[in-house]
């Protein structure tokens, strides 16, 4: 087991990216005062520490507890260590401080956390009256960032010292032989006490870092997995994680689309910041299932369509008469629109374009009667992309930029299918965009890392991908 986490921390050697993100993937960097958030949160109200600390000012619960490490059955109560100095002073454990977080980064390695707290002390001192005294406690964590076997990131304690500083007495008298004991008591049993805090505390930070890999469901069109592509890296202001983003049907097969043959360039990160890079690729992913699957596919009826959007024979000859004039007047029509091949996703100058091709197929028909076909024709739908971030995932809403088509058949006279186009939009603009915005509706995976809200993130398209930005 050595072996496999000596392997695992070998990365340690390596510094993130400089600018360019050669894999695929999402690309995170956590900034330190996200994780130094996370590990003040752990211990404030985590599921593991709140259970253990309860408040810093109750005595009857958690590690203050009669239950806990200071009650009357733990470490350091009635009978354990503690007890040496109870029998001496009648001491007990007043007040344990919140502890106050320090870290820094350590490019190549991890992280170098401290904890500063105090801890106070009463009880009746041997010569009568209230006695209480206070402690200061400073514990030093050298700890490493790797990935385990589950290939999640996760931190490990590698050194940990404590030192404790001056003991004071706040109140009542305590005489030199035994202040001496209390001392040594204390300078034995309190950073013992703390160095396994550290490691509950990392132990819900891992969790959180954990939440990273998961599979994320699209509903109908399958799921997204979150893996780490790379092992997990540092710098002195930030964690970074190349995370692949695997998409997969609902039958479980894993869908490749054509991947972005240039490296993507990644902006700088600036300092408090955190930074999530989302590649094309995975734009073209979603839109390339919602294909695969039909959603993109849709029959235009009258039924569809607002009354001021012609959809008649009649008017269909209005617009080309030379061509479409023998047709029977007043049919209804009947727009049959599939796409046949994956839609292709634009990210670049700040800017971000759908381009759907179509084959639209226009019959006629009588309310109880066959659709009848007419012609066929081979389109182009230019649809430009609103994106707007969430905690989860990245909403993209589409409006009609421009619409081309161009004749592939027809059962009349042949004709400038350039002339349609404008009534076409039309149908598009209020029959199909809003159809593709509710099949949109599963948006753009984002992963969960530590518990970073890019809800409110500045929003920046670069070539090839989208970067949110939010301040820590």
């Amino acid at each position: 087991m050595l072996g496999v986490w000596s392997l695992l921390l070998l990365w340690g050697l390596a510094t993130p990216c400089q600018g360019l993100l050669e894999t695929v993937g999402t690309l995170a960097r956590i900034d330190q005062d996200e994780l130094g958030k996370a590990i003040q949160n752990s211990l404030v109200g985590g599921p593991i520490l709140q259970n253990v600390l309860g408040t810093v000012t109750s005595v009857n619960q958690g590690l203050l507890g009669s239950t806990g490490l200071l009650g009357g059955g733990g470490l350091l109560g009635y009978g354990g260590v503690f007890g040496i100095v109870e029998e001496l002073s009648g001491l007990k454990i007043e007040e344990l401080t919140l502890p106050k977080v320090s870290l820094k980064l350590l490019p190549g390695f991890g992280v170098q956390l401290k904890l500063h707290t105090k801890v106070r002390l009463h009880g009746s001192g041997p010569l009568g009256g209230l006695l209480q005294l206070a402690a200061e406690v400073n514990v030093s964590s050298r700890v490493a960032l790797g990935m385990n076997a589950r290939g999640t990131p996760i931190l490990i304690v590698k050194r940990c010292s404590t030192l404790l500083g001056h003991i004071s007495v706040l109140s009542g008298l305590l005489p030199p032989q035994l202040f001496g004991v209390v001392e040594q008591t204390l300078f034995k049993v309190l950073p013992e006490l703390l160095c396994p805090m550290v490691d509950s505390v990392l132990h819900v930070v891992n969790e959180l870092l954990g939440t990273v890999l998961g599979l994320v469901p699209l509903g109908a069109l399958g799921s997204v997995e979150f893996t780490l592509a790379t092992l997990p890296l540092t710098s002195n202001q930030y964690i970074e994680l190349d995370i692949n983003s695997i998409v997969k049907s609902v039958a479980g097969d894993v869908i490749d689309f054509p991947k972005a043959p240039k490296p993507i360039k990644v902006p700088p990160k600036e300092n408090h910041t955190s930074q999530v890079t989302v590649p094309l690729y995975l734009f073209n992913t979603i839109f390339g299932l919602l294909q695969t699957n039909g959603a993109l596919d849709i029959d235009i009826t009258p039924e569809l369509v607002p009354s001021n959007v012609p959809l008649t024979t009649t008017d269909l000859t209005a617009l080309v008469p030379e061509a479409l004039a023998n047709l029977p007047p007043d049919q209804q029509l009947l727009l049959s629109l599939r796409v046949k091949k994956a839609p292709t996703v634009m990210l670049q100058n700040k800017k971000a374009t759908v381009s759907i091709p179509a084959n639209i197929h226009v019959l006629s028909y009588l309310p109880a009667g066959t659709p009848e076909a007419l012609f066929e024709l081979n389109g182009v739908m230019t649809l430009n992309a609103q994106l707007a971030p969430s905690a989860t995932k990245l909403h993209v809403s589409l409006s009609l930029e421009r619409l081309s088509v161009k004749l592939a058949s027809s059962f009349v006279h042949a004709f400038d299918a350039s002339r349609l186009e404008e009534w076409l939009s039309s149908v598009v603009r209020v029959a199909y965009v809003p159809k593709l915005n509710v099949e949109l509706d599963v948006g753009i995976p984002l992963p969960k890392v530590l518990n970073v809200n890019f809800a409110n993130a500045v929003l920046e398209i670069i070539e090839n991908a989208v970067v949110l930005t939010v301040a820590s």
